[in-house]
């Protein structure tokens, strides 16, 4: 790879050598044309002699010995403990004999320095895809939770007073010793492979009608999004397994696929997307009802989906990889009442956002694309529009004035931007909009 300050490029290295070789220029001239050392042109002309138009590439820089470095064998050893104790550097290092850095670069020269990258069931390297375009696999799982008593359950009131809860919940059934038992709210969850935006609803079972008909909404959700859902991956449980199941995407041209048995890694990303909602929405705070838990849901998820950094994407959230994602252009991503006329006024009249749409009921997205949903159904929003818009300036003072406010405004604008309360609902980058402000 060319260094940035290289004074020559390949094209470069090709047109000096050819002057030299084929045109018989004197090395002198040709080191003052390039602008480098005649001893440079030299070398180039001679490997365009020997090699031709090969010898023009970079070449390696690697050394063709390193005396010092580790030991094949030495550095299997490091990489059996790694696998088979699970170790980390300082400790493989104690047993061998050797420096923590130096069993540290040997882990990292072969991907395995976390943990986290070694599977457990092999002790291999985790073999980790991803698809290059959202919507080439769609991720489909359940998770189950139990329902939360009315007044809160043992995990925040304690074993004794969780029990006489869950007996004053009404509605609960009982079990064959007498106790009560509330159930379980089944999480059915749609997630792309590529983007990793998610759709969950929570519903009462997991029988193949009911994953079925959370698949229907589902995909009429991507499809909204922008989203064309070309392959399906689910595990092998029956509601899956079922014929229904099957025709269903095979009617709307989605390939069914399914998992290895007794090998959920292969649907991970799912799998760590439940992880990661019952570890920040489901026991994240102490609910005292399980109505409670449930509306916190579609804002938790929201957050998710548009705002939350996700480390598998570069700190950035699931859609920023989704470009025709709807609903990016809107204020409705942060509600009307918390947009102020500034931040309105701050936004070029270039921008999309000009044409504004203001949140004004939300519904399930499979109510608003006209399909039944269910009673504790998909938790993203929808509005309807409400648009207003506005017209530019005509006459030279009312131009200055509408400059000058831009200027006030965008201060304020790029502030809360920098705080993070992105007023509009696409994604800014500072450095653009410093830009943007510079020119004008």
């Amino acid at each position: 790879m060319v260094h940035r300050n290289a004074p020559l490029s390949e094209t470069g290295r090709l047109r000096l050598a050819r002057c030299v070789v084929e045109d018989g220029w004197p090395l002198r001239r040709a080191a003052d044309r390039f602008q480098v050392s005649a001893t440079t042109a030299k070398r180039w002309a001679d490997r365009y002699r020997v090699e031709g138009l090969a010898g023009m590439a970079d070449r390696s820089s690697r050394p063709y010995r390193s005396p010092a470095r580790t030991a094949a064998p030495l550095e299997r050893k490091v990489l059996h403990l790694r696998a088979t104790r699970r170790w980390g550097p300082a400790r493989i290092g104690g047993r061998l004999g050797l420096p923590t850095s130096t069993c540290h670069a040997v882990l990292r020269r072969a991907g395995v320095a976390r943990l986290a990258h070694l599977d457990r069931a092999t002790a291999q390297p985790v073999r980790r895809y991803e698809h290059a375009a959202a919507g080439d696999l769609i991720h489909v799982d359940i998770k189950k939770l139990g329902n939360i008593p009315d007044g809160g359950g043992w995990r925040t009131q304690g074993r004794r007073r969780g029990k006489l809860n869950r007996t004053a919940t009404p509605g609960h059934d009982t079990d064959r010793w007498g106790g009560a038992r509330l159930g379980y709210a089944f999480l059915h969850t749609a997630l792309d492979d590529h983007s990793r935006l998610a759709y969950t609803e929570i519903l009462t079972d997991e029988t193949r009608e009911t994953a079925t008909a959370f698949w229907q909404r589902a995909h009429a959700w991507f499809t909204a999004n922008g989203i064309t859902v070309r392959r399906v991956i689910t595990d092998n449980g029956s509601c899956y397994r079922s014929r229904l199941w099957r025709e269903t995407l095979s009617s709307a041209g989605i390939s069914v696929k399914k998992t290895r048995p007794y090998r959920p890694q292969t649907n991970g990303k799912v799998e760590r997307f439940h992880r990661t909602l019952t570890e920040e929405w489901a026991y994240a705070r102490p609910y005292l009802s399980e109505a409670a838990r449930r509306r916190a849901l579609p804002g938790w998820l929201h957050a998710y989906n548009h705002h939350r950094a996700h480390t598998a994407l570069g700190g950035q959230p699931p859609a920023s990889r989704v470009p025709n994602l709807s609903g990016q252009n809107t204020w409705a991503t942060l509600g009307a009442g918390t947009i102020g006329r500034a931040a309105r006024r701050a936004v070029p009249e270039m921008s999309p956002v000009w044409t504004t749409s203001v949140a004004s009921a939300a519904t399930s997205p499979a109510t608003a694309a006209g399909a039944p949903g269910p009673s504790t159904g998909g938790v993203a929003a929808a509005s309807n529009a409400v648009s207003r818009t506005r017209s530019r300036p005509t006459s030279a003072a009312a131009i200055r004035k509408h400059e000058d406010g831009h200027r006030a405004d965008h201060r304020w604008f790029m502030r809360t931007t920098e705080d993070r309360v992105v007023a509009v609902g696409h994604r800014v980058d500072p450095a653009r909009w410093r830009s943007f402000w510079t020119r004008r």
